[in-house]
């Protein structure tokens, strides 16, 4: 059995599906279901007996000691984070709380597990920490792409926390021994993607008639993985990884926000146009930029495809036609999502903002 933290959230329930879809192997979920946390992403696996979803924080050290003890599992892997840096500028407790309190005590239960391991099971028990490139900071237009051995310079509440969880599974690695591995991706999208970040909001608004905001003039870049790539890189590092090593998990994508949003509207016309005939580009409205926005994020995937021989399967044209098409495919989850939380939140983040 392998055990998953967050395995409701975007990146987690699409984890949990391609795993539960290649293999027989059972899959502990453990998911604490704040507002991106979200049962109907697994509604596939209902009934099931490969999987076993229990909804807890990995801030409850009791419950992990339990769990960790009732299932064995061979290997964890944690997804668990509060992860939009919007929200962390609103609200940083949370992150503080979830991605360095929770993932200390995370550590501390597996350490305790670990120990008490003997033979093969310790020798081949790992534990793969998801991490993301806003580590690193920001770069320059021209500089290189973030490697592994980049210097950490984050820049945000929520990159600091995560940052600050990297460097406590490096800690637990070098000081305990903990078996460990890290990955480090760029930005995701497709299927199942809370509609709070750029692709699945621009699609969301476009479709509901709504403003598409663009933050300050657009042309912030990021490097851009489709979901089930980075789902096929994480398994590959479990399986041959070294230990103690990181791993930067990118797309080869990069693009700049405005060029994403207008990629979504093209789409959108093709393949759900509007009724008057326009395009959905008409909907697209500048705002005042966000505190601190990263300029750009570029990842070197370099290591990964030459030590591990993975490289993405999608090109960017491919992975955004799939994921335009499976929200227009699914209007009842889009539906299902769009709580009052979520509405307020929108308002919270957007209403302020000078065009």
């Amino acid at each position: 059995m392998i055990f998953v933290t967050g395995g409701a959230g975007f990146i987690g329930s699409n984890f949990v599906l391609d795993w539960l879809a290649q293999s027989d192997e059972p899959v502990l979920n453990l998911d604490k279901l704040t507002y991106a946390g979200n049962l109907h992403n697994l509604a596939g696996l209902s009934g099931d007996a490969r999987h076993h979803f229990v909804q807890g924080d990995i801030g409850d050290s009791d419950l992990l000691a339990a769990l960790l003890r009732d299932h064995r599992p061979r290997a964890i892997l944690n997804f668990a984070a509060e992860s939009h840096v919007d929200r962390s500028i609103h609200g940083p407790e949370d992150f503080i709380q979830t991605n360095i309190v929770g993932t200390f005590r995370l550590l501390e239960a597996v350490r305790a597990y670990w120990n008490q391991l003997e033979g093969k099971a310790k020798t081949d028990f790992r534990f793969l920490h998801v991490s993301t490139d806003e580590v690193y900071g920001s770069l320059a237009k021209d500089d290189p792409a973030f490697a592994e051995t980049h210097r950490y310079e984050p820049n945000s509440p929520y990159s600091a926390s995560k940052a600050a969880s990297d460097h406590l599974v490096r800690a637990y690695h070098h000081t305990y021994g903990l078996p460990v591995l890290t990955t480090n991706c760029s930005n995701n999208y497709g299927p199942y993607h809370f509609p709070e970040k750029l692709i699945p909001l621009m699609i969301v608004n476009a479709l509901a008639g709504k403003p598409l905001p663009v933050y300050g003039d657009g042309q912030q870049i990021r490097d851009w993985l489709y979901v089930q790539d980075h789902c096929s890189a994480i398994r590959r590092v479990l399986e041959a990884g070294q230990l103690g090593e990181t791993y930067n998990i990118g797309g080869w994508n990069e693009k700049p926000n405005i060029e994403i949003v207008q990629t979504v509207c093209a789409l959108l016309d093709a393949l759900r146009p509007r009724a008057d005939g326009n395009s959905y580009r008409e909907q697209i409205t500048y705002l005042s930029d966000r505190p601190g926005h990263d300029r750009r994020y570029a990842i070197d995937a370099g290591k990964i495809e030459r030590e591990l021989g993975w490289k993405p399967a999608e090109t960017f044209e491919t992975g955004i036609r799939k994921t335009v098409q499976w929200y227009l495919n699914n209007p009842a989850w889009v539906e299902g999502v769009q709580s009052g939380a979520y509405r307020d939140w929108v308002q919270t983040n957007y209403a302020g903002r000078a065009q």
